[in-house]
């Protein structure tokens, strides 16, 4: 069904306008997407580029004939958001690359129909939350000023002048710097791989730099990976995963991200148990009086609203044609039927933990939840370990979509948007980008090793470590030491920084976070590094130099900066399919560069 149809949903007047906002969504989306999954096959990260989007979207309305109003802007937003994250919804960032280390003919991963599945559990709960609770998302206070800086009655605002008059020079200028940087990156690997502290460290303990998190980074790299090769706990070369160094300190970082995750998950689960039982504790109160409550409190009319039924309808066939689709791959000896249908009703459960957690810290925690649903199922199928990374998946999945749909509904409910356009839109994005998606992969695998040294995936490592580790329960030499020390410490610190966050303690944004610590151990130092010197700059230009409106500035820049890296990457796969060579290895001696022969 083409984006006109689904919106002859709507209202008949208002269907031409969303479906001019969808495409232009599916086109920002569609380059968002490419970026998110070389991103996410690099750091193992990705980014939901919500006010990128948005600031996008304003950016060509501009030049539109009629520019979009501010919801328009919104469903442009929801479109491109859902359409750029799916490289980690459908697990080609983590749960695919970990599926083909496995040691078995089981080298795919079906298409998690967990998309829909979250969608529909998320746009009903997602909606009631964001009007019911009283959190306000950080991330997504500065979203709803720029569909704002539109003209309206209310005059100029600094913001949208800021964007009107320097918006598309700084997106430009930064894109094509970045781009620039990564097209000659591809003739010249050294660029991305500059051994700045010299060719022996850059080969044998992996310090090089890629001009693209650091206390993480140097306790992980220059502490505790040459503890544990000189004291012979790692004999293998540095960078190997199996009985390297590298490999190593992988265990420290998955102990703290799950001390750090499930710790900062405790006091939300706390009270959605507390919110079950008040009910019990008080009596009962009679579903019609609940019902009118509702009623009362609800500030849409249906008619914008999502049906129930299209909820219950949806949710029932993408839970079936996902089980099925997952037995189909796997058969009997991945995964039972009962336990992938198990695995999405957890899923969900876990969604809703995760909503909670993003709106009030402005967090997902898909990692930690991803990590729950891997010990709950190393209990229910025992020694599975494809079963284990799939529920993980699941879990993730879930939890990612209903986050970034719940944090658009936000936004929209802010501007006065139609919460069942952006279902539609982001429903329309999702399925576009599985297409989208699985091209691209397809083209990345056949160009790269995945993982290697161009696409590491660092989370496939934690998703299989973690999996094994359930099935055999054994540890590389002196690493469950580690793993108590860190993760203890760790679970003291999330625990002081909820507490001190939920009170607005002045010293809770001093309190590192486990998550954050624990990847600058996956990731090499070159992303660390990077990550360091870009945080310093926009520090001090916003300490030194930034005027009014400097801080949605410092936003359009990066973008142009993240985007321009991503699409040229499209360039770059293009050029290594077709066989196309680098041009010099000059200053690449030490076989680390990606696109150098050595590496291959």
């Amino acid at each position: 069904m083409s984006p006109a149809n689904w919106f002859s949903l709507l209202k008949p007047t208002s269907a031409r306008i969303y479906t001019r906002a969808v495409l232009l969504g599916l086109a920002i989306g569609c380059l968002i997407c490419f970026t998110n999954l070389s991103l996410g096959l690099q750091s193992g990260w990705i980014s939901m580029m919500s006010i990128q989007s948005a600031l996008i979207g304003f950016l060509i309305s501009k030049m539109l004939p009629r520019p979009l109003s501010p919801q328009e802007i919104i469903v442009v937003q929801t479109t491109a958001v859902a359409t750029g994250t799916m490289p980690l919804a459908a697990g080609f960032v983590g749960i695919l690359p970990a599926l083909t280390l496995l040691d078995q003919q089981r080298d795919g991963t079906p298409l998690f129909q967990v998309v829909s599945t979250a969608h529909l559990i998320s746009t009903r709960t997602g909606y009631r939350q964001v009007e019911d609770e009283e959190e306000d998302v950080p991330s997504l206070e500065a979203v709803p000023d720029v569909p704002q800086t539109l003209p309206d009655e209310r005059g100029d605002t600094i913001e949208r002048d800021t964007v009107e008059h320097e918006g598309w020079q700084d997106l430009i200028w930064s894109f094509l710097a970045s781009g620039s940087l990564t097209l000659c990156a591809y003739f010249f690997p050294v660029l991305f791989a500059i051994p700045a502290f010299g060719d022996y460290l850059a080969k044998e303990w992996l310090w090089f730099f890629t001009p693209s998190l650091s206390y993480g980074m140097f306790v992980g790299w220059a502490i505790l990976s040459p503890l544990s090769k000189e004291l012979g706990w790692a004999p293998g070369p540095v960078g190997d995963m199996s009985n390297g160094a590298r490999g190593w300190i992988l265990w420290i970082s998955l102990g703290i991200m799950c001390a750090d995750s499930l710790i900062s998950l405790l006091p939300v689960a706390y009270e959605y148990v507390e919110d079950a039982i008040r009910p019990w504790r008080r009596g009962y109160t009679s579903i019609r009086e609940s019902n009118d409550q509702d009623k009362q409190h609800e500030t849409e009319t249906e008619d914008r609203l999502v049906p129930n039924k299209w909820v219950i309808i949806g949710l029932f066939f993408s839970v079936a044609i996902g089980t099925l689709l997952v037995w189909i791959v796997f058969g009997h000896e991945g995964i039972k039927p009962w336990a992938t249908l198990l695995g999405f009703i957890l899923g969900g459960m876990l969604s809703i933990i995760g909503v909670r957690a993003l709106g009030e810290t402005d967090l997902n925690p898909v990692s930690g939840l991803g990590k729950v649903s891997q010990l709950f199922f190393a209990w229910i199928q025992p020694g599975n370990i494809v079963a284990n990374i799939i529920a993980g998946g699941v879990a993730e999945a879930g939890a990612q979509q209903a986050g970034d749909l719940m944090q658009d509904l936000k936004t929209g409910h802010l501007c006065h948007a139609s919460p069942r356009a952006q279902f539609f839109g982001q429903l329309i994005g999702s399925s576009v980008s599985i297409v989208i998606t699985t091209t691209a992969y397809m083209f990345y695998n056949r160009a790269y090793v995945i993982p290697g040294p161009s696409f590491p995936a660092p989370t496939a490592y934690v998703w299989l470590s973690l999996a094994r580790l359930l099935r055999d329960g054994q540890l590389p030499e002196n690493s469950a030491t580690f793993m108590v020390i860190f993760s203890t410490l760790f679970a003291v610190l999330s625990a002081t920084k909820t507490y001190a966050s939920r009170r607005n303690l002045h010293y809770a944004k001093w309190i590192p976070s486990g998550v954050a610590f624990a990847i600058g151990f996956l990731n090499t130092p070159s992303f660390s590094i990077a990550r360091l010197i870009g945080g310093v700059m926009e520090y001090f230009y916003r300490t030194k130099f930034s005027k009014e409106g400097g801080d949605i500035r410092l936003i359009v820049i990066a973008s142009g900066f993240v985007l321009g890296e991503g699409v040229v990457s499209i360039v770059s796969l293009v050029l290594k399919i077709l066989g196309v060579g680098v041009a010099s290895c000059i200053g690449c001696g030490h076989g680390l560069c990606g696109g150098c022969p050595l590496a291959s």
